[in-house]
């Protein structure tokens, strides 16, 4: 999951050498926590935060297939 995020936010930003992803392991939920560089957090959202949602729906969906709940937080 850690890769999947980590090579889409590559794919966005202007800097791809500060893009991290911490992943934090619950029980049932794994949060994958994104954090770019600022002047890139705009492409990573995007407008009206359509990207955001649609990484998070491929997040979901090939958590869904693994059998986990996975949540992504976009840091500053």
């Amino acid at each position: 999951m850690k890769e999947l995020i980590e090579y889409m936010a590559k794919a966005l930003v202007d800097s791809p050498s500060e893009v991290s992803v911490a992943e934090v392991e619950g029980e049932r939920t794994t949060v994958l926590e994104l954090r770019v560089a600022k002047e890139d957090l705009g492409k990573v959202i995007g407008k009206q935060g359509k990207t955001a949602r649609a990484m998070r729906t491929i997040l979901s969906a090939a958590g869904t297939k693994l059998g986990k709940r996975c949540v992504l937080e976009i840091l500053e």
